[in-house]
């Protein structure tokens, strides 16, 4: 136990407690440090621009995190009908599949998919469409959405890993109850399946919250931010604020407000899962 508690300091605690450090003062990175209180965070809080981009990581929550649990969900549900086919092994795999992908591949193949020479605009092209396309990852009004796709793609299949496995745990008699009940498939799915799996997707909505609100590498890889700033989320800001602009303060500011975040968004839904799970 020491040596767990001793490594989860040195490498957790101890850079969290430097970055609240860092975030009070005035700091290059390299020369002196000057005092700054709070005004980092005033600037954090103030500055329309920084609120614009705390705004964009809470947009992609719809498609890093709905999106993926609903669908997940679906998904999941079907899968479970059809396990004993070869088709369910199939899907399972496929969907499984952008989680052992490197995600700098992956947002470089999205990259090429969705550019205005891509194989989603020969599509539409094909199917008389071409009134519409354009540089999805470069246009201001389609930048942030097609972000999302690529992270709603990510994300759907641990979802509905996870959900499965929820599912795999419940118990085929209370399946049985319900349809002596008259129950439809609408109805077992909201009365028992829901009930039965609602750690899971509290799993799931905390791994897609997070991952929505401390996305990095996608939208660094596909878009770096722009057009403009029309992409750019708080984990892309703080790498530009600390080592391209040198403003160590503010970026430590902006994660420690970014970690306050994660932990209101997550606090609740772990509090309400546990809420349901012991009624």
């Amino acid at each position: 136990m020491a040596p767990a508690l001793g490594m989860y300091g040195l490498f957790v605690l101890r850079p969290l407690a430097l970055t609240v450090q860092y975030s009070l003062y005035q700091w290059d990175g390299i020369g002196p440090s000057t005092w700054a209180g709070l005004s980092n965070y005033a600037t954090v809080l103030s500055d329309p621009a920084l609120l614009a981009i705390i705004g964009n990581a809470f947009k992609l929550i719809v498609s890093f995190s709905v999106v993926p649990v609903l669908l997940g969900l679906a998904v999941a549900v079907v899968i479970r009908r059809i396990s004993a086919s070869r088709l369910a092994l199939t899907a399972r795999t496929v969907l499984f599949l952008p989680q052992v992908i490197p995600l700098v591949a992956a947002g470089i193949a999205w990259s090429w998919l969705l550019s205005s020479t891509g194989v989603a605009n020969q599509f539409l092209s094909a199917i008389g469409l071409g009134g519409i396309t354009r540089a999805w990852l470069g246009d201001f009004s389609t930048a942030l959405p097609a972000v999302g796709l690529i992270g709603a793609w990510v994300l759907v299949g641990l979802c509905t890993v996870l959900l499965m496995s929820g599912m795999t745990k419940v118990d085929p008699s209370l399946y049985e109850a319900a349809r002596i009940d008259g129950a439809g498939l609408w109805r077992e799915f909201t009365a028992v399946t829901l009930p039965s799996i609602r750690q899971e997707i509290a799993v799931c909505v905390t791994v897609t919250v997070i991952a929505a609100l401390a996305s990095f590498d996608i939208v660094y890889i596909s878009t770096q931010g722009g057009p403009g700033e029309a992409t750019m989320v708080p984990g892309l800001e703080i790498y530009e604020l600390a080592f391209s602009h040198r403003q160590v303060g503010l970026a430590s500011a902006l994660a420690v407000v970014l970690i306050v975040v994660v932990l209101a968004c997550v606090l609740p839904i772990q509090r309400l899962a546990r809420k349901g799970g012991e009624r």
